[in-house]
């Protein structure tokens, strides 16, 4: 037998036992089309209803008869349908569960006849580094499947851009993550290994896409087994790497590269007193800690948070740390971080109280992005509200974000994205205060911001002449939504 023919023969039964193996997966099946009518808030105009907007993304069916996708090609949906290979027809479907902060959704359908002639995906490992995996779905809105090969060339840690505050374990490939392809599974030797989400932005590199891993994937169906999503468990700090010898010497530390300096411990998170600044942090669930905050875990050097991942509301984490040259065990007790100021939420409809033509909101990612407020200030009380413990004065920050003109509010405008502090004397410390104290009718409404300079004043009868005017012209179809900001 020729040399030649053996290499035919290698290739062939290689090429049928891939083949073989994505067939007992049936991705032509098995993977979703979606298409989202959404209607997404409006931040500059929270009175109004928002804007529709369309999208496809993709998705694959689990145990179940359930569809896994990213939570957003579903966020903010208000009409859903899914559809399949060889079968165009669209079956209306709901999000039966939603995770914003691991991009990941789990939708129902309830007609079962559609998924007549279909099975579960199932999901397996982690990749190794090298090896390659396929993506399927439907980028760029496409009828029919499509399927792309890339090569795995990264596993680490990095942001999640859904919320733009949370970060997890991220698979990275040399193959592009298109709009469309969103949700759509990604195989290897016929098992599920992540879920595609994002690309690389900015026009840095071309061809490379990151998918969501299974640890991610399989915790997320964990925890909503009992019918509810309870979120990340965070220890709630911040710590410092000791790379430097001179540091460690200094702290009691012997010289074997192992120990991260506690900077921050968050009031209210799980770490709240059980940790102090300047404990050093040793080991976690019996895993030593690097001096750069990794432990070696499923043979990969991850963060520390790693560990902390991967467990439950309930459940606790036990820590060896240092604390004024003496060695202590603790147990802490996990529960998710407490304030979601910084990541998005996809909340339907954004908080707000209208008063004589003056909006009021809460400082958030979403805020923030939306309008861009290039107020000095409240950025700088936006970004140091959890370092600098303002959270424990003020739960939220409310801000002037803007004000419809009118005689009544002709000089507010100056006052626009200050950081309100009082009313008519009144502390202000979250909106609901807000609406609060204008319930109570005054001969002046004075309101006061957090630095110097004169309030803004309004006059009771100038404010309830203007009313009804200012509703009428601007289309002001209610004049408060008090629901709380957070995931």
């Amino acid at each position: 037998m020729s040399s030649t023919f053996l290499r035919f023969l290698l290739i062939f039964l290689f090429t049928a036992l891939v083949l073989r193996a994505e067939e007992r997966v049936r991705p032509g099946q098995s993977v979703i089309r979606i298409e989202s009518t959404a209607q997404v808030p409006n931040y500059a105009q929270p009175w109004a209803p928002g804007v529709i907007t369309a999208s496809v993304g993709s998705g694959f069916v689990i145990t179940g008869n359930r569809i896994l996708t990213n939570a957003h090609v579903v966020s903010h949906s208000r009409f859903l349908t899914v559809s399949k290979q060889g079968d165009p027809k669209p079956y209306p479907a709901t999000v039966e569960h939603i995770a914003h902060d691991c991009d990941l959704a789990v939708l129902k359908v309830y007609n079962e006849k559609f998924f007549d002639n279909m099975e579960p995906m199932p999901i397996g490992g982690i990749p190794q580094l090298e090896s390659t995996v396929s993506v399927y779905g439907y980028p760029i809105g496409g009828d029919r499947i499509s399927v792309t090969r890339g090569v795995v060339s990264r596993i680490e840690f990095q942001a999640y851009s859904h919320t733009g505050a949370d970060a997890h374990l991220v698979i990275q490939i040399d193959a592009a993550i298109n709009p469309g392809n969103s949700g759509g599974p990604v195989i290897q030797d016929g098992k599920v290994i992540g879920v595609a989400f994002q690309g690389l932005m900015g026009g840095v590199a071309q061809n490379i896409g990151y998918i969501i891993p299974t640890p991610v994937i399989l915790r997320f169906l964990h925890d909503i087994r009992d019918g509810s999503y309870d979120r990340y468990m965070d220890l709630a700090i911040t710590y410092s790497n000791l790379n430097n010898p001179a540091a460690r010497q200094a702290l009691g530390l012997e010289d074997e590269d192992r120990g991260v300096l506690v900077s921050t411990v968050i009031g209210g998170g799980s770490a709240d007193g059980y940790l102090q600044v300047g404990d050093v942090l040793l080991s976690i669930d019996g895993y030593p800690i690097a001096s750069d905050g990794t432990v070696e875990f499923e043979n990969e050097n991850l963060l520390l948070s790693e560990i902390v991942e991967r467990k439950f509301l309930g459940e606790s984490v036990k820590l060896t740390v240092l604390r004024n040259g003496e060695r202590l065990d603790l147990e802490v007790p996990l529960k998710a971080f407490p304030f979601q100021l910084s990541s998005r939420s996809y909340r339907d409809k954004p908080p707000f109280v209208a008063f004589a033509g003056l909006i009021f909101q809460p400082v958030d990612a979403d805020l923030i992005q939306t309008l861009n407020p290039t107020a000095f200030r409240l950025r700088f009380l936006f970004n140091t509200f959890i370092p600098d413990g303002i959270y424990r004065e003020r739960p939220e920050l409310i801000t002037l974000a803007s004000v419809l003109p009118d005689p009544v509010n002709t000089y507010a405008g100056e006052f626009q994205f200050k950081v309100l502090s009082a009313i008519n004397g009144t502390p202000i410390y979250k909106l609901a205060d807000v609406a609060e104290v204008l319930r109570k009718p005054s001969d002046f409404y004075v309101f006061e911001f957090m630095d110097e300079g004169a309030p803004l004043v309004l006059e009771r009868s100038a404010v309830e002449e203007a009313t009804p005017r200012i509703a009428e012209r601007y289309r002001l179809t209610q004049t408060q939504h008090l629901e709380t900001p957070g995931n």
